[in-house]
């Protein structure tokens, strides 16, 4: 009778991750934030759980609540690892953020590429003087508010890594790509698969 060998750590969490239970592909927004819950209901609920991403990128929000919904998942005991597979861009590295660097994985030859949020807006004056000023604030509100959320997102993704905040506040507005090797030397990442 053959003897049956014990896997090593890095043997069991590459099985692991070969075998997502979630796989999500395309942009993050409603529709893959409805994929992100159907898939997750159907999802075994014990053992880890493995969270596949391929993202051009997309609406940081729904990021975040995917985000949110994991780390709710991870303080009611459960292991959820990510897999950013080929693209984990913009929204998709808002995702990777909410997740423990422990937890991050990318398979080889993936890029993230992290960029400040941006805006397009025209804003049309009209009416009383104050009320002008009033629709002013609250644009410029918003901006400050969302920096407010980018920075915590930032701050989030590089935790723990080599990476420091403000080389990360540099680097953003140019859209910063990184390679998974890159990534994994940076402590950005667990490992590359």
């Amino acid at each position: 009778m053959a003897r049956l060998r014990h896997m090593s750590v890095s043997e069991y969490r590459d099985r692991i991750l070969s075998a997502p239970q979630l796989r999500l592909v395309g942009g993050i927004d409603e529709a893959m934030y409805a994929e992100f819950r159907n898939q997750l209901a159907a999802a075994p609920t014990d053992g880890d759980l493995v969270v596949s991403l391929t993202t051009l990128g997309g609406n940081p929000e729904i990021a975040r609540a995917m985000a949110d919904d994991v780390r709710l998942l991870r303080e009611a005991g459960r292991s959820v690892l990510f897999l950013g597979k080929a693209a984990v861009y913009s929204a998709g590295a808002t995702f990777m953020a909410g997740f423990p660097v422990h937890c991050r994985f990318l398979t080889k030859g993936t890029r993230l590429m992290i960029h400040e949020r941006q805006i397009t807006r025209t804003i049309n004056l009209s009416g009383p003087l104050r009320s002008c000023t009033d629709q002013l604030k609250a644009a410029l509100h918003e901006i400050e508010h969302s920096i407010e959320i980018e920075e915590e997102g930032f701050h989030s993704l590089v935790d723990e890594s080599d990476i420091d905040f403000e080389t990360l506040r540099e680097k953003a507005p140019d859209n910063w790509y990184i390679p998974c090797d890159e990534a994994q030397e940076k402590k950005l990442i667990a490992g590359v698969i």
